[in-house]
């Protein structure tokens, strides 16, 4: 006798994930709503290269050496790697207050400001945290009704808080914070290497046509390489330059939302209580610190009472984590068989039928 299984349909965390992020894979990519400058990035990197790896790398590997391709192509997996890890990774968003914690906080803060007068302004919803023996407030965060980590910040394009929270970057389609930060710059430094060499073999590529058939008619046969010399020539000076910005602020161990707010070189002149006064110390911790878990669970599965059906009983829920064998299956009791087919309860028998009233009389 056959058994017929019923699969209810799993609902995950990242179905009902607050805030403008998208999801792709079953939780697995998280990303920016606003992808089309990501999708012009990977245009440009993967169009830039396609023709440089057809035209020109054939002919500089014959003519100088075989490892001008090789370099290039190592070049631009890494690019794509650190790219592609920095696009689709959870920067380190901060999940919201639950119901409940929400009220206990709003319970908090009117136990700690008191009652407000009518017609003034509540006080700032601000909580002091000491780091390294320096005061440093965690700001109220309207939206997620949470009291924001040190160096948190809320981003306004995904509407959420995301942790040591650096700024919202178009070009990768995410937000840069604690989590993909350090993609992000060996991102745009293997970006920055990748558009230099690739410039400077193309100028290479003309000088060395232009000796055998003259510059003109060098330009004449290579429509590419001039659009990649356009191309490289505009990125080269935007992409250097935020690689150089980056390295000066990893060297003092701060965020670009830090420094475009001038927390640390304000008119206080407050030290940053998060730099080590040694550059070598804040690039390893910057770069090559542990990476925390995102605390998000995305693909973590919601109980069947949030996602709006029956939460299933102790009983279903073991013994579907228990195999069962076929031998097993076919040695079921009737009543075991009647919960997990669903067939109705059996009818009672018919009442036997009363005898005939011929037979009642002759026996009178």
């Amino acid at each position: 006798m056959s058994v017929m299984v019923v699969r209810k349909k799993v609902t995950r965390k990242w179905e009902k994930l607050p805030g403008r992020n998208t999801f792709c894979c079953d939780g697995r990519v998280m990303m920016a709503r606003q992808k089309g400058i990501f999708y012009l990035t990977l245009f440009l990197i993967l169009g830039t290269c396609t023709l440089f790896f057809a035209f020109e790398c054939r002919y500089l590997a014959v003519q100088l050496s075989p490892a001008i391709p090789v370099f290039a192509a190592m070049l631009f997996l890494f690019s794509m790697a650190t790219l592609l890890r920095t696009s689709f990774s959870d920067p380190g968003v901060i999940p919201r207050a639950l119901p409940d914690e929400a009220a206990f906080i709003e319970m908090e803060i009117e136990a700690t400001n008191g009652a407000v007068p009518q017609g003034q302004r509540p006080p700032p919803r601000i909580k002091n945290f000491q780091i390294n023996n320096q005061i440093v407030k965690l700001k109220y965060c309207y939206t997620c009704k949470i009291f924001r980590p040190p160096r948190a910040s809320h981003c306004s394009i995904c509407d959420n808080c995301v942790e040591r929270f650096d700024h919202h970057c178009p070009w990768v389609g995410n937000c840069v914070g604690k989590r993909n930060y350090r993609y992000f710059y060996l991102f745009i430094l293997s970006l920055s290497l990748l558009t230099i060499y690739v410039f400077a073999f193309n100028i290479v590529y003309v000088a060395l046509k232009s000796l055998k058939i003259g510059f003109l008619e060098t330009l004449k046969e290579t429509p590419g390489t001039v659009l990649e010399v356009l191309i490289c020539f505009f990125t080269l000076w935007s992409v250097v330059g935020l690689t150089g910005f980056h390295t000066f602020l990893v060297a003092l161990n701060q965020t670009t939302n830090e420094d475009i707010k001038g927390s640390w070189t304000g008119k206080n002149r407050v030290q940053n209580p998060y730099s080590h006064g040694n550059i070598v110390k804040n690039c390893c911790e910057v770069l090559c610190g542990p990476l925390p878990p995102s605390v998000l669970d995305r693909r973590g599965i919601l109980p069947l009472e949030e996602s709006g059906s029956r939460p299933p009983s102790t009983q279903e829920t073991s013994s579907s984590l228990l195999p069962q064998s076929p031998a097993s299956t076919e040695h079921m009791n009737s009543n075991e068989m009647a919960e997990d087919t669903s067939i109705p309860e059996e009818m009672p028998p018919p009442e036997p039928p009363e005898p005939p009233q011929e037979a009642s009389e002759a026996e009178k």
